[in-house]
């Protein structure tokens, strides 16, 4: 999501970058060009594996309805942004730090702080959205291209996380497994936010429920909770270019 709320991050593990080819690629959904040396499937193989560990150190909910609003949301996100080629698996994790994320390998997890958060599907909508946005647009790939090609050292990039950092560490396996957090760009952040509400409106939900969704995280800072991440644009940013992204959009 992205303050996302919600987000998450993908971290990727060194071991990654060892089975990555060389390529600039055109990506349709953001209409550019992007240089990647990810290949796809090294990235789904550590999703897979982070998937696995975070099941197996965070304490996954049972709530029957809390999964099934997950899974009912997150399927149609999907269905929209055209990821159904691959199978999808949900988790509510409970967690009372309002987080959420989307892997490449068609895993999807969920905090209950988020649900608490998000009073309605379409500002669920909103968060899984804007994480299924990172995926279409293979931001991580990207980022772990970028920062591979500057020389970074991957444990500097870590460092500079800041709070964002901590909270994916804090929230478990999914940093724990790949071994490094590469946080998005402010731009990425910007370009899942325009991804998002098409989904959103693809598949019939309200877009200008995002703005709402946002602000309410805002006001949630300004009282004391933690950012999800400092490398993400400013609320009003973030508002200021939704809110004009969906008027020219004709969505209200």
């Amino acid at each position: 999501m992205s303050h996302k709320p919600i987000l998450v991050a993908l971290a990727i593990g060194a071991s990654v970058f060892g089975a990555g080819i060389g390529a600039c690629a055109y990506n349709e959904a953001l209409g550019r060009s992007q240089f990647v040396l990810m290949d796809d499937s090294a990235l789904i193989q550590q999703s897979q594996a982070a998937w696995a560990e975070t099941l197996k150190t965070q304490k996954v909910s049972n709530n029957a309805a809390q999964n099934a609003r997950v899974r009912r949301v997150g399927d149609r996100i999907v269905q929209a942004a055209n990821l159904t080629n691959r199978h999808w698996d949900y988790a509510v994790f409970d967690n009372a730090t309002p987080n959420a994320f989307v892997l490449p390998s068609g895993h999807m997890g969920v905090t209950t702080g988020l649900l608490a958060i998000a009073k309605n599907d379409d500002q669920l909508a909103a968060v899984i959205g804007h994480e299924v946005g990172h995926v279409v647009a293979r931001h991580a790939a990207e980022r772990a291209s970028t920062t591979q090609t500057t020389g970074l050292v991957l444990g500097a990039v870590q460092s500079r996380a800041g709070d964002y950092g901590q909270a994916v560490q804090a929230f478990g396996g999914l940093g724990a497994q790949l071994g490094v957090l590469l946080p998005f760009s402010r731009s990425h952040e910007l370009e899942a936010d325009r991804l998002g509400v098409d989904y959103m409106a693809a598949a019939g939900y309200k877009p200008s429920e995002s703005l709402t969704l946002w602000r309410t995280m805002a006001a949630g800072r300004q009282s004391g909770t933690p950012e999800f991440a400092s490398t993400h644009p400013s609320d009003e940013t973030r508002i200021t270019q939704l809110q004009q992204y969906i008027a020219s959009r004709g969505w209200n």
